[in-house]
């Protein structure tokens, strides 16, 4: 099978690893404008199963005959273009996924759904780690009540080895940070969708060292299908994401402080107060870090009448044999097995749809952990909190 990858950056080069992990793939491309990407990428991986092509996703004309004959293309570029993406992929009878976007964009290509559903062509957005694999563990957890009463999703990158002032690195898009900070977050209330603010919500929790107390808080973004999907089946449903203590206060600050606006800074220039931002993060946060990521995935239900809670935790940490960061390897691991899933025609039908309502959730969950993810798995009588204990 051949598996076309848009974007040749963090992520795009860590589902290209993976992609050329997996022997069943034949041939994997990658498409990106910039020269020095594509560059790197060849520098890091010897394969002559990959091909690239130095091309801007933003023109369909250009990027029609590369991708044509592929059988899943994957949007790992700025999330802006997966709605052109995937309609050209509709037009050539290809499946698509990426790695995750904002509501208004996930919106658009779920539109696509009743022609995917013709063509027979799968359409699926948020394929990666949050959202994505989360969305999934949560209905698969579900599922193995017998009445659910809440869920309660917390996930988060963060350095290994934290240093003050910040304690926090950018390990993707500053971009998509400040949307998941700035955003209205939706979760589940009295069985209702509602709405909050980003950043509040601010709880602790506690994971084994070298990690001890994090805090978590609500962010924009996972929630974007699920929560709509799940409102009216389940009483109470959350996100947040985790931090090193402090981080959410910090950004608040800054976020008060209106560097988040998409203003003009001056009538003599075209920056905002947010491409500022961006920048500086970027300069100052962003590069090359030692990082792990958190998850805890908590619901609670009835069992044959018995109150229970069921966890899923994952504690994954940088890769120093292959020299890969947590969250390039837990985002890529599910947005590479989802491409495959389609690539190869195991999935029946088409349409357009995130992953948790079309994967078999048993057998995606298994796949992610031969793949090397440690999710483990405990049930608990009665109600345990997600904070998991005292630090």
């Amino acid at each position: 099978m051949k598996i076309t990858v848009i974007g040749a950056g963090a992520m795009g080069s860590a589902v290209t690893l993976d992609l050329l992990d997996r022997e069943e793939v034949t041939r994997v491309q990658v498409c990106d404008a910039r020269a020095k990407s594509l560059q790197e990428l060849h520098e890091i991986v010897q394969n002559p199963r990959l091909g690239s092509f130095q091309v801007d996703a933003r023109d369909p004309g250009v990027l029609e005959p590369i991708i044509a004959g592929s059988d899943c293309v994957v949007g790992c570029t700025v999330p802006q273009l997966y709605p052109t993406i995937a309609t050209l992929c509709l037009k050539l009878g290809i499946g698509y996924c990426d790695l995750g976007s904002t509501e208004t964009v996930v919106n658009k290509l779920l539109s696509l759904n009743e022609e995917a559903q013709k063509k027979a062509v799968w359409i699926i957005p948020n394929a990666g780690l949050a959202p994505g694999l989360v969305n999934i563990l949560c209905v698969h957890g579900i599922a193995q009540f017998d009445d659910v009463a809440s869920a309660h999703i917390r996930v988060g990158d963060v350095p290994l080895h934290p240093q003050p002032p910040f304690n926090f690195r950018i390990a993707w898009s500053a971009d998509k940070l400040i949307d998941d900070y700035t955003q209205p977050v939706y979760f589940i209330e009295n069985g209702a969708l509602s709405e909050t603010s980003a950043l509040d919500h601010v709880e602790q929790l506690c994971f084994p060292e070298p990690f001890g107390a994090m805090e978590a808080f609500s962010t924009a973004g996972a929630l974007s299908t699920l929560a709509h999907n799940l409102a009216g089946r389940i009483n109470f449903l959350d996100h947040k994401t985790i931090r090193w203590p402090g981080h959410a206060a910090q950004m608040q600050f800054l976020l008060e402080l209106g560097f988040g606006e998409p203003r003009s800074i001056d009538v003599r220039t075209h920056l905002t107060y947010r491409d500022i931002l961006v920048r500086r993060m970027r300069q100052r946060l962003g590069g090359h870090f030692v990082d792990a990521v958190l998850m805890r995935v908590l619901l609670h239900g009835t069992v044959d009448g018995q109150a229970r809670t069921l966890v899923y935790e994952m504690v994954e940490t940088y890769d120093d044999a292959r020299d890969l960061t947590a969250i390039k390897r837990c985002t890529s691991i599910p947005a590479a097995s989802v491409a495959v899933l389609i690539a190869s025609k195991q999935l029946p039908g088409g349409g357009a749809a995130p992953p948790e309502s079309v994967v078999s959730n048993d057998l995606f969950i298994a796949t992610m952990i031969e793949r090397g993810l440690h999710i483990k798995t405990a049930w608990h009588d009665g109600h345990v909190g997600i904070g998991a204990g005292e630090c």
